[in-house]
């Protein structure tokens, strides 16, 4: 069983950043793909970057490409999102999803997900 716990939204201008984490508990984390998804209202929820459990392999959605990083620190359970040069369009609640030792950016294939944090961009 895993838990997640997302933390780091907040209300943002337009070009501004913010950082998210996602604390997990169990002890084997680092045997898990991490993934952030968010969903906007009204719209279905979408992927947003993944990062492989030894942290080697990133990949991003194309609307985030550029903008956002992932990481993660296995000693401390945490996965984190850097987004920097926010838009409006980033304005969603942002979920943190995880899934063990496979690659996958389709929100079916995850177990675990977090309760969501919200991210508000203001024009």
């Amino acid at each position: 069983q895993v838990q997640l716990v997302e933390s780091g939204g907040g209300l943002v201008q337009a070009g501004g950043s913010l950082r998210l984490s996602c604390a997990a508990s169990g002890r084997t984390f680092s045997r898990y793909v991490m993934s952030w998804f968010r969903q906007a209202p009204g719209k279905e929820r979408e992927f947003v970057a993944a990062i492989s459990w030894s942290g080697a392999s990133t990949f991003y959605a194309d609307s985030v490409k550029g903008r956002f990083t992932i990481s993660r620190d296995n000693a401390k359970n945490t996965v984190y999102l850097q987004m920097n040069g926010l838009k409006p369009e980033d304005t969603a609640v942002y979920y943190c999803a995880s899934r063990y030792l496979v690659w996958s950016t389709h929100l079916n294939d995850y177990s675990y997900w977090g309760q969501g944090t919200q991210v508000t961009v203001s024009s």
